[in-house]
């Protein structure tokens, strides 16, 4: 397992390369095949019995910013790229650009605000970076640098928090099937894509090249377990094994992949729960949309993502493991 490590990396839409080198060189020697294409996807190849093939996707982005300005006192706006509520961003350590400069997400003070100017926006939010001048900053960062959550990743036992699990957990999870050297049915595509964050712009591309037969997205979704909201709003649940996803915003996951994958968590009786909420959008309707592909979406269940601390149980991580483990190597029917 590499969450620990993938956690930490600084990933965000469109600057995937931190992500995407250390991918490549935990798998380019375990499988058969490994290209990057023009936009930036890694797809590892692995030969199987069968010629048919199997597109297992996974995003290497995470939710983040860009420098939008930098302003006369030395601050920096920000706009973000993906969807983050402004209300979980404030105090928090970023860090700007391939220099890595350290700063921290302020606004303006609560008790001088008036009226609406309490719900946060990213208008007056600016990133402190520790200068008082426009020159002193432009020394430092430039418009255009990607502004990441600092890392923070931590392992407590049956847990580990950290900010990018969505969907550095499935990329994790991929490079665990490499390694564990499972002879798949179908000729497998390992696709670890760009910029779901930012509109599901990787995924496309990527299935367009392959020409999958089926398709299985491998993500870390909103758990809704949070303690104050009520069972009714819980879209799935910490500890209760892999979410299988029957539909979501865009498209109605294949029906034959959904009964086939609850069949094989039964069968080799793995915990899993089925996601009963159908808010947010996943590859799985780019993919299909784009080739016509059946596709289905098998997630980690997570708490606080889109936010700079997530949180995984790892024994859901673990099931999610074991049930396509066993996915892989059969022939869906």
């Amino acid at each position: 397992m590499f969450l620990k490590e993938l956690s930490d990396l600084c990933g965000v839409s469109g600057f995937e390369q931190e992500v995407r080198n250390f991918i490549k060189e935990k798998i380019k020697d375990k499988v058969d095949d490994i290209k990057e294409d023009k936009l930036g996807n890694l797809i590892a190849f692995k030969k199987g019995k069968n010629n048919k093939k199997l597109m297992l996707s996974a995003h290497m982005d995470e939710v983040g910013f860009i420098v939008s300005n930098i302003e006369e006192d030395g601050k920096i706006s920000i706009i973000p790229l993906g969807s983050i509520d402004p209300r979980v961003v404030l105090g928090k350590k970023v860090v700007i650009g391939e220099k890595k400069v350290t700063g921290i997400i302020g606004s303006k003070p609560v008790h001088l605000m008036t009226g609406y100017e309490g719900v946060s926006s990213f208008e007056n939010i600016k990133v402190d970076i520790g200068v008082s001048k426009k020159q002193e900053a432009e020394n430092k960062v430039k418009i255009g640098d990607f502004v990441s959550f600092a890392p923070n990743a931590m392992l407590h036992k049956d847990w580990i928090s950290g900010k990018a699990l969505d969907d550095r957990g499935g990329c994790s999870i991929l490079i665990d099937l490499i390694e564990a050297n499972i002879e798949p049915f179908y000729n497998t595509y390992f696709t670890f894509v760009i910029q779901e964050e930012t509109g599901l712009r990787g995924s496309g591309v990527a299935a367009s090249q392959i020409d999958p037969d089926y398709a299985i997205v491998i993500e870390t979704t909103t758990s809704g377990d949070n303690p104050e909201f009520p069972e009714a709003r819980r879209s799935s649940e910490l500890g209760k094994g892999p979410v299988i996803t029957p539909a979501h915003r865009g498209y109605v996951n294949n029906e034959k992949l959904f009964n086939f994958a609850i069949k094989v968590a039964q069968e080799n009786n793995i915990p899993y729960q089925i996601k009963r909420r159908t808010v947010g959008g996943t590859d799985a309707a780019r993919i299909a949309i784009t080739t016509g592909t059946p596709s289905l979406v098998i997630s980690i269940p997570s708490r606080y993502i889109h936010s700079p601390m997530c949180v995984v149980n790892l024994q859901d991580y673990q099931n999610t493991f074991k049930l396509l483990s066993n996915i892989i190597t059969k022939e869906v029917k």
